[in-house]
């Protein structure tokens, strides 16, 4: 999959009722299901490689762990 050919979809949100915290609370939801605190926190400083590669490692380990216990149920 080529990044230059992605379509992307922006997060919306429909504020009903004049309910603006409800819907900034339905907001932040979508954006912590969609990894974006978890992209900006990655983002604000530098990474070095070895660091990169192992944070990788356990994240892979915690998916196979989550892939693992689910088959077993």
């Amino acid at each position: 999959m080529n990044p230059k050919n992605v379509d992307f979809k922006p997060l919306e949100v429909v504020v009903q009722d004049n309910d603006v915290g409800r819907a900034l609370s339905a907001l932040k939801r979508k954006m912590a299901n969609e990894g974006l605190y978890k992209e900006l926190k990655k983002r604000r400083f530098h990474e070095k490689p070895s660091v990169k590669a192992k944070r990788k490692q356990r994240e892979a380990d915690r998916r196979r762990k989550k892939l693992l216990a689910a088959q077993s149920r």
